[in-house]
């Protein structure tokens, strides 16, 4: 029996996912760091594990309903877990936040900031003091009543509905309506009300084509449909719809991203013209604090925030120091993050997760707990290596306050600054599992087995392989590059090589690569040119006709609930079920491949309408996913899971890691290409039927990437990537960057946005934006070869290059 005052966290028999009944005993007190390569089962321990039981123990403790809760939810798979505190976990969200959620909601300090103004704000004469909520544009109270607090409507004109009026209705003139019946129906309706459908848009009165294309009216009208040949259509009572009502109906309501789209085309998003896009009503814009609305400080980057407000508060009155001074320290934390250059309304669906990560972070860090383990994903996710001594700044702070800070991590600078070092492997999945090192860091020097080792102590005698750098076959070149913090910005892209594009978070890299550069070439491949966005970023573009095709791998979800999975997305699962009805049993039986879908009715199990979990609605916490009571997680009926394939269950294929599964479907070519894809790309430890819920960002955007590789390619490729080195550990970042440079081998052209310099190190050519993030930010500060770059005086990025390069 250890002692109550135990300093360790001591685990035992821990057999979560791929965990081989792990013993370990881990200081409490420390910074502690998790390492591995991805699939190990470092996240199992961590988070799966002595996360998992912290909170089961938790829920316990609230309620005594809550014990049925944690029968549903489940406990980790552990033996024992002993001198374990309580733990706050910080997770890189897989899900989206919405768009109302912003920096300001995340930190809460757009609360401390309404608290400002309603206690210290200068009221116009005579006004009545308002409570904090009508500062805020998330409540009735502080919503401007015309947008409802988003400050942008959607507008439309005839411009825009009618892009070509020498048509005729039925020729099609209105290019916003549908397709098929449902646009068919609508200009029945026209004819039947007597208006004329076929004399050209351009010939009829202006006032029959205001009320056609915006008319709020409905009316019904009996329809009497002119016969087709052979087939009778008999008369019904069909409702008109303007095109502006359909517009904005189908782009408010519908939950097809292709329809929202389409219609999105037709609509320019305007600054609301009541509120001017403040969001606010008018009585919550007529108080101010130095000499500013709440929306204007709100709209300044928090380094520019803290200036105002610290000469705002150094000689007011005793509320406003006392309230400027709360929030000029919750704005310190975030500003050491790196995070200055983010301001209060800046859309939380704007940032990156390793952004969200630490504005929560910064949150705990004032929150004044003590005495807890705090559990992080990969803090240094998103991070330029001039941030890591920062975010490191603030973990020893946490440690300092009486805590205990577990990080799974792959940055190798946050490695060895831990206290001590819990190494998981030595391969993925069931080659993974076990601890190689419990200890200090400098212990793992010892354990020739691990992936880790090598990276963290290179080797002098092995030198990095040299490899050449390639010569363009030609140039994109955009000028006048206008979006966000980049203003004025001329940059080329190399083509036909690997191209890095670097600097500190906030500097542009995202708006320059993932909207402008991508946003020309789709606008090239959509046809489209004044309403696209090249055309509203960039003065002008060349070099585009040389360039066949873009591919843009993002790190959003490939689905927001578990029926979204790696075989789905993949299109692997075809296959599967096309071989499970052809099985004899199928065959007898009658089941097709229908049969075995997990999304429709007939083999799923309805309990659980085949998504092998139920969502668990908890009091005053988020709701959560539990395994289904019926099929334990199977996703189907007993009848289904009766037939098998080489004597197993579609629920047991579903089950099998990528790396087993390519054994199992040797001989299928169909398979064979997309699980040998997968595995290319490094994630053969992941499970075919993993819930989309369950995977990281690099996981998601290597899932796309495997998609778009196991396609026959014809053509230039244009293929760009935001940070695909996300979540990898060293070892599996030589896999990925080994597809990449074979693509770029096979005359296609690669950009990645990248912080890991040995990924910057072995590009052909770099683009490094700065100095500094946000509006210190925005200009190509040095480009050229890894070794010009790591040259220049003005870039941040330059001393970590040369270090990496060993220059």
């Amino acid at each position: 029996m250890h002692s109550p005052h135990d300093p360790y966290v001591r685990v035992r028999g821990a057999r979560e996912h791929n965990l081989q009944d792990v013993n370990v005993d881990i200081p409490r007190d420390t910074l502690t760091v998790f390492t591995g390569v991805s699939g190990s089962g470092k996240s199992s321990l961590a988070f799966g594990t002595i996360y998992a039981e912290a909170q089961r123990r938790y829920f316990e403790s609230v309620a005594p309903y809550a014990r049925r809760l944690i029968h549903q939810v489940g406990a980790p798979a552990v033996g024992e877990i002993t001198g374990l505190p309580p733990a706050v976990s910080l997770e890189q969200r897989r899900s989206a936040p919405g768009a109302r959620s912003s920096v300001g909601t995340v930190t809460t300090l757009s609360n401390s900031l309404r608290m400002l103004f309603s206690r210290a704000g200068e009221y116009p004469a005579g006004a009545e003091r308002l409570d904090s909520d009508a500062f805020s544009p998330n409540t009735a109270a502080g919503a401007c009543p015309e947008c409802h607090g988003l400050g942008r409507i959607h507008r439309t004109d005839e411009e825009l509905l009618v892009p070509d009026p020498s048509l005729s209705i039925r020729e099609g003139a209105i290019a916003a309506w549908p397709g098929a019946w449902q646009g068919k129906n609508l200009r029945d309706v026209l004819d039947t009300l007597g208006y004329d459908v076929d004399r050209p848009w351009r010939e009829l009165a202006a006032k029959d084509r205001e009320w056609i294309l915006f008319t709020d009216e409905q009316p019904v009208v009996t329809v009497h449909p002119v016969r087709d040949a052979g087939r009778i259509q008999r008369p019904y009572q069909g409702t008109y719809m303007s095109a502006r009502r359909y517009v904005l109906h189908t782009f408010a309501d519908t939950k097809s991203r292709t329809l929202r789209a389409k219609a999105e085309r037709f609509l320019t998003s305007v600054p609301c013209p009541v509120c001017g896009g403040s969001r606010l009503r008018p009585e919550a814009m007529a108080v101010t604090f130095a000499g500013r609305t709440i929306a204007e400080l709100a709209a300044l980057p928090l380094s520019a925030l803290a200036e105002v407000l610290t000469g705002a508060g150094a000689g007011g009155e005793e509320t406003a120091r006392v309230l400027t001074g709360d929030l000029l320290a919750r704005i310190g934390t975030v500003t050491e993050l790196g995070l200055g250059y983010l301001s209060l309304d800046r859309t939380a669906p704007t940032l990156s997760s390793g952004e969200l990560q630490r504005l929560r972070l910064a949150t705990q860090l004032r929150s004044g707990l003590f005495g807890v383990v705090y559990v992080l994903d990969e803090p240094s996710a998103g991070l330029h290596p001039a941030d890591t001594e920062s975010l490191l700044g603030v973990l020893g702070r946490l440690k300092e306050a009486g805590n205990s800070v577990f990080v799974v991590e792959h940055q190798m600078d946050v490695v060895r600054r831990a206290d001590w070092l819990v190494d998981v492997g030595p391969l993925a999945g069931e080659h993974g599992g076990r601890v190689l090192h419990s200890g200090p860091p400098a212990g793992l020097a010892e354990v020739p087995e691990s992936a880790t080792r090598r990276f963290l102590f290179p080797s002098e005698d092995e030198p990095e392989p040299v490899r050449e750098t390639r010569t363009p076959s030609g140039w994109i070149r955009l000028s006048g590059v206008e979006r966000h913090n980049v203003r004025g910005v001329d940059a080329a892209f190399p083509l036909g090589v690997f191209t890095a594009v670097t600097g500190v978070s906030g500097s542009g890299k995202s708006t320059l690569v993932g909207q402008v550069l991508a946003g020309v070439l789709a606008d090239r491949e959509a046809g489209e040119e004044a309403a696209g966005a090249g055309e509203r970023f960039c003065a002008s573009a060349s070099g585009l006709e040389a360039v066949d095709r873009l591919v843009q791998v993002d790190q959003k979800p490939i689905g927001r609930t578990p029926r979204s999975n790696l075989a789905t997305y993949t299109g692997l699962f075809d296959t599967v079920r096309k071989l499970f009805a052809r099985t004899e049993t199928a065959r007898e039986r009658g089941y097709t491949a229908g049969r075995f879908s997990f999304n429709v009715s007939g083999g799923r199990c309805e309990t659980c309408q085949g998504e092998g979990f139920v969502s668990v609605e908890l009091l005053f916490l988020p709701s959560t996913y539990a395994p289904c009571p019926d099929c334990h997680g199977a996703r189907y009926d007993p009848e289904t899971l009766e037939v098998t394939l080489r004597g197993l269950t579609v629920a047991q294929v579903l089950d099998l890691t990528v790396e087993s599964a390519a054994d199992f479907f040797s001989g299928t070519p169909a398979a064979e290409r997309a699980l040998t894809t997968l595995l290319d790309v490094g994630l053969g430890y992941l499970r075919l039927g993993q819930p989309a819920t369950e995977l990281s960002g690099g996981e998601a955007q290597r899932i796309k990437l495997a998609s778009e590789l196991q396609r026959t390619r014809r053509g230039h490729t244009l293929y760009l990537l935001d940070e695909p080195t996300t979540g990898l550990h060293p070892a599996d970042v030589e896999v990925l960057m080994r597809q990449l440079h074979g693509l770029v081998d096979a005359h296609n052209t690669v950009v990645v946005v990248e912080h890991d310099m040995t990924v910057v190190a072995g590009a052909d050519h770099v683009i490094d934006l700065g100095p500094g993030g946000g509006d210190r930010g925005g200009r190509i500060v040095a480009t050229g070869t890894p070794q010009e770059v790591a040259r220049s005086t003005e870039s941040r990025t330059a001393p970590y290059l040369a270090r990496t390069l060993g220059s």
